[in-house]
């Protein structure tokens, strides 16, 4: 509970004891740079003061190990992890992540308002602090069938919220280019507020237009020169480094000493198995390290820069008057996180969570509502000798859209494993329209079998890639079975599932019940032929129609 300011002071000039103190530590500066010998006194969820604290109800000798503030994520898909967000908390607090920025617009797409006040319930109750951005993309656009939309208006109160920064990613980026009024209206809504971006691949005038609407981040680069020109251009590039999207390694050139402070570390999306094993934001920290960026750089690039971007006052570092959410590290250069402090109290320690999880009383299920069909309707009918394959690019979520010529049986196309090219499927589940998209796709190196998702990026209907279509059809039927999941099915059967009955995105089950499952599946797909180091990742990004060059949607192929 925070406590009354002038007993705040009286502890910062050393007349009152404090609460605590970590004492006999290294104190990161994120304001200078520089690493400093001193204590640090909390009082209540604040830091009273750093310096010659002695007194204090409760004193931690640090023995000389560093302190940093919390680490911030400042763009985040918490659905991605397919964690509840209690479980999504088990994961993240004691790698050090005291605070996340999200649209929440995945959850919201299948549920809307809804979808998002069930995640706010919960997270308020977790030692962690969500600042929630409007998502401007409910639906991401026309070009697919979403569950719920947002307008204006509901962008317009979500904005009043207290915990809501700004607009989220403005992923229509050709909606801005050609002056959707909708689109417009919303990025007026957030006039004062922060406008996040999203626009791969974009450059010269087209760059320009879409920043003079008001937006003025990005984490969609994935080269040196498109980032590059965006920074010229007065943008916050935030890097990336999530389970499928990995930026990290091409972009930290750009990050020096008289650009620093214009950039800011982001995972987008990262698996729960990504976050047990490796990590969070401290992971991206890490790995910055490890390439050659200073450490106390790259801490600042997960602080202090993500918490002057967002305008979180009194976040981002340690100094009195900064709310009291530290770190504690006895590795620097590693990372290696011994403690975790959240408002003044320790909430983890030696990599385990300290806190009680709040009760979910359930919600947001049976969302997965499609018309029957039979295995006739994923049967595609090629309009001539060549078609357009959407190929997989390793380690990122851009495609790239090859012609190839298609082998085609009694006027029905062949998937043709000798040449990787499979059988891409997309089934609107919201609203029972019927739609199917039927497309081909080459990356995965399936063999036999097929997996399928009830998560594809924004909307989540239903997607799959097989070998066969009996095999495809399987695992679409077990998904509405399981009202919701990912699947792997071969030789007429079911082979493997994890279940994902909450809005069809996120487990009920234990962080380590779902990573199992999550790295069993993947087992299998491997067994089955499947090159992709997370191929339910790569899958999930396949309908998303605003990423170049080409996708698939429930209405059909979309060319960007």
């Amino acid at each position: 509970m925070r406590k009354r300011l002038s007993e705040l002071i009286s502890v910062a000039k050393g007349e009152k004891p404090a609460d605590l103190i970590l004492a006999n530590g290294r104190v990161i500066n994120v304001f200078n740079g520089e690493i400093e010998r001193a204590n640090v006194a909390i009082y209540g969820d604040m830091i009273a003061g750093v310096g010659d604290y002695q007194q204090a109800m409760k004193v931690i000798d640090l023995n000389d190990r560093y302190v940093a503030p919390g680490l911030i994520n400042g763009h985040i898909h918490p659905e991605s992890s397919l964690l509840d967000i209690g479980q999504y908390a088990r994961a993240i607090v004691p790698r050090g992540t005291t605070t996340l920025i999200t649209d929440l617009h995945e959850i919201a797409n299948v549920c809307g308002l809804k979808g998002i006040h069930y995640v706010l319930k919960y997270a308020r109750r977790l030692p962690f602090a969500l600042f929630l951005m409007a998502p401007s993309c409910v639906p991401a656009t026309g070009r697919e069938t979403s569950g719920a939309s947002l307008p204006v208006e509901a962008i317009r109160r979500l904005l009043r919220w207290k915990e809501c920064r700004g607009l989220g990613e403005v992923m229509d980026f050709p909606g801005v280019l050609r002056g959707d009024e909708t689109l417009l209206n919303k990025i007026n809504l957030a006039k004062g507020k922060i406008v996040d971006g999203h626009i791969p691949g974009v450059t010269g005038k087209d760059l320009n237009a879409y920043i003079v609407a008001g937006i003025h981040s990005d984490h969609e680069s994935v080269s040196i020169d498109e980032a590059r020109e965006k920074l010229r251009q007065g943008m916050f590039i935030m890097i990336r480094e999530g389970s499928s999207e990995k930026n990290l390694e091409a972009l930290l050139p750009l990050v020096t000493d008289k650009t620093y402070s214009r950039f800011l570390f982001v995972v987008d999306d990262r698996t729960c198995a990504d976050l047990l094993e490796d990590g969070d934001i401290d992971a991206v920290v890490r790995k910055a390290i490890r390439l050659g960026l200073d450490p106390v750089r790259a801490i600042q690039l997960a602080t202090i820069n993500p918490a002057e971007y967002f305008r979180l006052d009194g976040l981002g570092g340690i100094a009195p008057g900064y709310m009291a959410n530290v770190i504690v590290l006895s590795n620097l250069p590693q990372l290696q996180i011994d403690m975790v402090i959240y408002h003044g109290d320790i909430v983890a320690s030696d990599g385990k969570p300290l806190f009680p999880l709040p009760h979910v009383s359930g919600g947001l299920t049976n969302t997965i509502n499609f018309k029957t069909f039979t295995p006739e309707a994923l049967k595609l009918s090629p309009s001539a000798e060549t078609m357009a394959v959407i190929e997989v690019v390793p380690g990122q979520i851009i495609t790239r859209k090859r012609i190839e010529k298609i082998t085609a049986i009694n006027g029905i196309a062949q998937p043709d494993t000798s040449r990787d090219i499979l059988k891409l499927v997309v089934v609107e589940r919201h609203k029972a329209t019927g739609n199917i998209g039927l497309g081909l796709v080459s990356g995965f190196g399936l063999k036999r079998g097929a997996l399928a998702s009830s998560i594809a990026h924004d909307s989540h209907n239903i997607i799959a890639v097989g070998a066969t279509d009996e095999d495809i059809f399987i695992a679409i039927k077990e998904i509405e079975r399981l009202q919701g999941g990912l699947v792997v099915a071969a030789h007429g059967k079911v082979l493997a599932s994890l279940a994902l009955p909450i809005a069809g995105l996120l487990s009920d089950q234990p962080l380590e019940v779902v990573v199992s499952k999550l790295e069993e599946l993947g087992k299998i797909a491997a067994e089955l032929g499947s090159m992709l180091a997370t191929p339910f990742a790569t899958l999930f990004f396949l309908a998303l129609p605003v990423i170049p060059e080409i996708r698939l949607t429930d209405r059909g192929l979309v060319e960007l």
